[in-house]
């Protein structure tokens, strides 16, 4: 059985931040460590919540998370708590 593997680019924060500046297609995130209570909230564009709110507040624990999900503007995430998270995506060309 053959197991599609996708590649992307990463960004590794720990505080509230921009992953792209371009249209995006995020993997999915791999926590490295939490305080148990750390949060993320993903935004197409903007910061500070002017852009479109993409997922609720998640809780995450360590590991991989699967989150194939599409963002027209930008990947923004809004990071509360002591989280250390890694994220993988892949830029879309503009046509």
């Amino acid at each position: 059985m053959l197991i599609p593997i996708s590649l992307g680019s990463y960004s590794n924060q720990t505080s509230t931040a921009a992953i792209t500046t371009v249209p995006a297609v995020m993997t999915g995130f791999y926590v490295n460590s939490t305080g148990g209570t750390g949060t993320l909230v993903f935004r197409d564009g903007g910061a500070s919540g002017t852009g479109t709110t993409v997922s609720g507040t998640i809780t995450p624990v360590i590991g991989w998370h699967f989150f194939p999900v599409s963002f027209s503007k930008t990947i923004h995430v809004t990071i509360a708590n002591t989280i250390d998270v890694t994220f993988v995506f892949n830029s879309v060309p503009v046509t």
